[in-house]
């Protein structure tokens, strides 16, 4: 990682050009484990790995603090893994490649990790800056946030000590959060027999990429395109209103094509920024298909002409392999699932009634995704938020009911996660303003967020633990977009060090 005027603190930025280093995708943080055993071994600081994974290293208070209250500092070890087509990156062994674009911060061609490895950073950069002031402290570093929150589910009551926590992932510095969206996933797969394609016919690829994509929470709401909505429109279109205008009859004009295959999306957490799906048509068909496409590409991309400027779609022949006959889903399966993915809800459903800026519950359509052996399938992945248990709930089962209308042979909607409730009585909160408004001379915004935080559950373990988030500016998180402005990370910084001085007073 270069060095730049605008990377202070230094030892922040220090430790986070060391986690770049270090291969972390969800569910494959046992380097970060090893990493963070050695740092705090270094430090002689007590550190404890409970049965989930999560790591837990604690600071005694500075000379004459012993009696303030505890304070854990909180950030997850683990990043989102996404990449530009063809880009080739192995997350599982390669060092993020990091750019700098004028003060801000970026990755080659993939996820930056900033969500969430600038907030371990900070935190172990409060660990071993000893002109901090601060109580006891505590950094829990959790486990597997992006795909599961498994670190959080699994954390133990009675494993921390301390009175209030301050979660390090949020996105926009000068906004404190107070509460978060809780949130499920809704799967669904349909089974099917693979069938021949008939002889003379040609394969082709349709394929749309360059969106911007993004977070699935905290990006819903700015009217970025799904990729995998946009290839159902578009199937659903040739499916059920053959090209000719007609309706479909035997010895028709327009032959429905086979569907060979399908894809788009990846994370359950992200906006799919490309999708693609194999096709076979009869060589009369070809051109049809080809200037159908060229049409309905022209509307989408005036209805995304401002948020979508890179949207890109294309169709190409596709050579079957030697010898081999092309197998394809069957055709009464493959019409099934087109139409769920285009009936299924994705985006936003409801606002919040009391902050009109806040999404209040929302859907989305994250994967598709082949099942290439036996018993063959394609696998639907989706995702609900919704600051309402009751409304997450509806969410769910409006995406079920899709589902399972349109004969999904399993459809499973997992337990989720809770919200995290504002606590108006909030003094961690009161203290947070405070030091800000003093540092700064301007108020913080206080907001809650639509997408999901750690501290939904965290609150149900610990029901007194006092909560906020805050993080320095981040944007494009959960792409290869992702951005973190790196004169903000001092700003932050130096909230954190009053917050916690003020605490230990």
């Amino acid at each position: 990682m270069d060095t730049h005027p605008s990377m202070q603190p230094t030892r922040v930025f220090d430790y986070f050009r060391q986690i770049c280093m270090i291969p972390r995708p969800s569910k494959h943080e046992e380097r970060m484990i090893t990493f963070l055993q050695a740092f705090a071994a270094e430090h002689a600081l007590p550190c404890s790995v409970d049965t989930a994974g999560n790591v837990r290293i604690s600071k005694g208070a500075s000379p004459g603090r012993e009696g303030a209250p505890g304070v854990v500092l909180q950030a997850h070890m683990d990043m989102v893994c996404e990449q530009r087509a063809g880009l080739g990156f192995d997350f599982l062994t390669q060092p993020i490649r990091t750019v700098i674009e004028g003060d801000w911060l970026r990755a080659d061609g993939t996820t930056l990790g900033a969500d969430d490895g600038i907030g371990v950073a900070m935190a172990l950069a409060a660990l071993t800056d000893e002109d901090l002031v601060h109580g006891p402290l505590e950094c829990l570093f959790t486990r597997d946030e992006e795909t599961g929150l498994t670190g959080a589910f699994a954390l133990q009551p009675g494993w921390l000590r301390g009175k209030y926590l301050v979660n390090l992932d949020s996105e926009d510095e000068g906004e404190i959060f107070v509460g978060c969206a809780g949130g499920a996933n809704t799967v669904a797969t349909w089974v099917y027999t693979p069938c021949s394609v008939p002889a003379e016919r040609v394969i082709l690829r349709i394929f749309v990429c360059g969106l911007q994509g993004g977070h699935s929470g905290d990006d819903i709401n700015k009217r970025r395109a799904n990729a995998n909505k946009l290839l159902a429109r578009f199937l659903f279109s040739v499916w059920q209103c053959p090209l000719t205008g007609e309706a479909v009859t035997d010895g028709g004009q327009w032959e429905i094509p086979y569907l060979i295959s399908i894809r788009g999306g990846n994370l359950h957490n992200a906006i799919p920024r490309d999708a693609s799906a194999v096709v076979a048509v009869r060589a009369e068909d070809r051109e049809r298909l080809r200037v159908a496409l060229n049409v309905f590409a022209a509307d989408v991309e005036r209805e995304y002409h401002a948020e979508e400027p890179d949207m890109e779609w294309r169709m190409e022949s596709v050579a079957p392999p030697d010898g081999e006959v092309p197998q394809a889903i069957e055709p009464d399966v493959a019409r099934r699932l087109i139409y769920a993915l285009q009936a299924v809800h994705n985006g936003v459903m409801e606002m919040n009634q009391d902050l009109p800026e806040l999404v209040e519950t929302s859907s989305n359509l994250a994967s598709v995704k082949m099942v290439p052996t036996p018993p063959y399938g394609v696998v639907v992945e989706t995702s609900q938020r919704s600051s309402s248990m009751s409304g997450r709930r509806c969410m769910s089962n409006t995406v079920r009911a899709a589902f399972q209308l349109a004969g999904a042979d399993r459809v499973e909607t997992s337990v989720g996660y809770p919200g995290w409730a504002p606590n108006p009585q909030s003094q961690l909160l009161k203290v947070a303003v405070e030091t800000y408004r003093r540092l700064f001379g301007k108020e913080p915004k206080v907001r809650a967020i639509h997408a999901g935080l750690e501290c939904g559950l965290f609150s149900e373990k610990y029901p007194g633990l006092d909560m906020i988030s805050i993080g320095p500016t981040l944007r494009g998180v959960h792409s290869p977009d992702e951005r973190l402005l790196m004169p903000t990370v001092q700003m932050v910084w130096d909230h954190l060090a009053a917050i916690l001085g003020r605490l230990a007073q």
